[in-house]
């Protein structure tokens, strides 16, 4: 995830949000195919295609940003250094958390014989997960993301229709809403902070410049 402090340019806010993307990628591609299993077959094989394309070019652009930070040089205090490991270590905290806590209700959700509420709830704790993680990296773009996930969710398990028939398909309404929302919602957030620190990579460099010939 992204490591930015007081909007200032490092290494480390490249690197990290270069894994952020990468992350984003990936899981905002999985909730993708968990769309397409709502879809019950219609528009194969170009959704599924889309899909994993919109992720690769993602992670191409995660990996660029990884790239991208080797170049630069590293400017951590040792102060900076001890902030960074406490980051690290409550990131984990609330990984953990966050996989606990889905581990939890899928249980509960099959104990209770309720299995179709398992997606939606575990977007509701995805989302959650993001709100912690705004403040611990300062990006203030999580607390949309996970208050959008959260929303979805709620939308999907509160308004939409279990299932829909969509000309002669038979479509899982809340699968593929949910499912594909989630994507989107992520999918945005990954390309907004891929977007962000390109243009701010841009903004270093043209300053480097500047002061190389003012020198």
């Amino acid at each position: 995830m992204m490591m930015q402090t007081s909007g200032q340019i490092s290494k480390e806010a490249f690197r990290g949000s270069g894994i952020g993307v990468i992350f984003m990628a990936f899981f905002g591609t999985l909730w993708a195919g968990i769309g397409v299993m709502g879809l019950q077959g219609w528009g194969f094989p170009y959704v599924e295609l889309a899909a994993i394309i919109t992720g690769i070019i993602m992670v191409i652009g995660g990996i660029s940003l990884i790239q991208a930070s080797q170049k630069m040089p590293n400017q951590v205090s040792e102060k900076g250094a001890r902030h960074l490991k406490r980051i690290g270590f409550w990131f984990n905290m609330v990984f953990i958390a966050e996989g606990v806590l889905i581990g939890a209700a899928i249980a509960i959700c099959n104990a209770i014989n309720q299995t179709d509420l398992i997606p939606g709830v575990i977007a509701i704790i995805v989302g959650i997960h993001f709100l912690p993680l705004a403040s611990l990296f300062q990006i203030k773009l999580y607390y949309v993301t996970g208050s959008l996930l959260c929303l979805l969710a709620l939308i999907t398990l509160l308004v939409i229709p279990r299932t829909v028939m969509f000309g002669e398909q038979h479509i899982i309404a809340q699968l593929s809403l949910l499912g594909f929302g989630c994507a989107l919602i992520l999918w945005t957030t990954g390309i907004m902070l891929w977007l962000y620190v390109k243009n701010s990579r841009g903004v270093f460099v043209n300053q480097i410049h500047n002061e190389d010939h003012q020198g």
